[in-house]
């Protein structure tokens, strides 16, 4: 549910995308900075987690890779973002739960091997789900605009889920985040730091909650709960990250989605689950 409010963060900030971006980097940054210095990221088993100082046991090498992993993450979030400001939380976060159909599309070259018959229907039903979600295909309408940037955010986190694949065996998971962190704090402080100057006070609080709640908290409980659950019940946990978004912002902004809309976002969370079920099973 965490991972899922972070969408009406996005939407009830009042900031630019970039702003937002910049500020949850910071604030996970931080967070994760004392989760790994002090060991709440699992008590005594707390060094196989974070391994320590963030800075030490990665080489130069590593460390560079990695930061350049956090510009791909920024601009992942920018477009995630701008998604939620352009369409909406049920728009947006349908749009980049369709993910899973390019991680199956950029797998294909790399695995070198025909596409499953379950692959093919995964992105079959995504695409099927996507239609269904977009009101009209009206680039002047704004609920257009945000699926397509939902779809960009989707493409563009596939190939970050690729890539930490290889980057994985280089760092602990909460190490990599801390350096993926600082690479968003590194590309976005010149664009940011203006912003960041006259933003208000409460809206530094939202930033705050976004960063430190939905980013660095939700993502040490999910690492501990890996210790336990299936990774294909995680998937399943993930796949529902929409549901969470648009049950949220039905309660509290009041905004219901459509029949049709439902039965799009039914078909894309389908996917999803359907995508990490198979994939636990390899």
């Amino acid at each position: 549910m965490l991972f899922g409010a972070s969408a009406l963060f996005g939407e009830h900030i009042a900031a630019s995308s970039t702003m937002i971006v910049f500020g949850r980097g910071l604030f996970s940054w931080l967070a994760l900075t004392v989760i790994a210095l002090t060991g709440l990221a699992g008590l005594r088993s707390a060094s196989r987690l974070s391994g320590g100082a963030p800075w030490r046991g990665i080489s130069t090498a590593s460390a560079l890779r990695l930061i350049v992993a956090g510009v791909l993450l920024a601009v992942h979030w920018l477009a995630f973002f701008l998604a939620i400001k352009a369409g909406g939380v049920a728009v947006g976060t349908l749009g980049f739960a369709c993910f899973p159909a390019f991680v199956i599309l950029l797998e294909w070259p790399l695995r070198r091997e025909r596409p499953s018959l379950g692959d093919v229907g995964v992105i079959a039903l995504v695409c099927v789900g996507l239609a269904l979600v977009t009101p009209a295909f009206d680039w002047q309408a704004g609920a257009t605009i945000g699926l397509a940037w939902g779809v960009l955010s989707g493409a563009i986190y596939a190939v970050i889920a690729l890539s930490n694949r290889v980057l994985g065996a280089q760092a602990s998971p909460l190490q990599a985040s801390w350096w993926q962190c600082l690479g968003i704090l590194i590309v976005l402080g010149p664009f940011a730091w203006r912003e960041a100057v006259t933003l208000p006070v409460v809206q530094w609080g939202w930033l705050a909650c976004l960063g430190v709640v939905c980013t660095a908290l939700a993502y040490t409980l999910f690492i501990h709960a890996l210790r336990t659950v299936k990774a294909s019940q995680a998937a399943v946990v993930i796949a529902l990250e929409p549901v969470y978004a648009i049950a949220f912002a039905w309660v509290l902004f009041g905004t219901s989605p459509t029949l049709k809309m439902a039965i799009g976002g039914v078909c894309i969370v389908g996917a999803v689950a359907w995508s990490g079920s198979m994939r636990s099973r390899r």
